[in-house]
């Protein structure tokens, strides 16, 4: 099942991820694959975005989340490189400014869904996903200045999980 909150995607269900009650009962889904989207919430919808993943989930699932690294982003600015183009993704090449802010070129385009809203370190995105209710929260940081996160339920089991991620750059979140 795929969420957006842009409807020119065609998801499943259009909405946000702040109040999935109208698709989503308590408890009804095994794990949820959010990437690159908690950047576009504003800062105060965080808090109820994370609390609708801990709500939707079963006990024994789990949330694989990733996003731009902030401190990834600042040290390339740092160093000089806000302009350089760090990787490129099927919309086109990033730059440290795309990571901070969303991407130009899209934003530009008239997708204004692309702009980012918040930003997260690594303290950041464990705290809010540890006060969100997940017993556990395990931290990874990616390639490409991205960041990511494995948010545990209460009977979830990592040693199960290795399967899964097994051939993946996430395998180190479950070690």
């Amino acid at each position: 099942m795929r969420l957006d909150i842009n409807p020119q995607v065609r998801p499943d269900h259009v909405g946000t991820v702040t109040d999935m009650r109208a698709f989503a009962p308590d408890r009804s889904f095994d794990a949820i694959w959010s990437s690159h989207n908690i950047e576009h919430l504003h800062t105060f919808e965080v808090p109820a975005a994370f609390r609708e993943f801990h709500r939707v989930l079963k006990h024994d699932g789990f949330a694989l989340i990733t996003c731009p690294d902030l401190d990834a982003i600042a040290r390339l600015i740092a160093d000089g490189q806000m302009h350089s183009v760090v990787y490129t993704s099927p919309a086109g090449p990033i730059t440290p400014m795309d990571m901070l802010y969303g991407h130009s070129a899209s934003i530009a385009a008239g997708n204004i869904y692309m702009a980012h809203n918040t930003g997260y370190t690594p303290e950041r995105l464990g705290r809010v996903a540890l006060e969100a209710g997940f017993v556990e929260v395990r931290i990874a940081k990616g390639r490409f200045g991205d960041l990511w996160a494995l948010a545990l339920m209460q009977d979830a089991r990592p040693d199960e999980l290795t399967r899964m991620f097994r051939n993946t750059d996430q395998l180190d979140l479950l070690q």
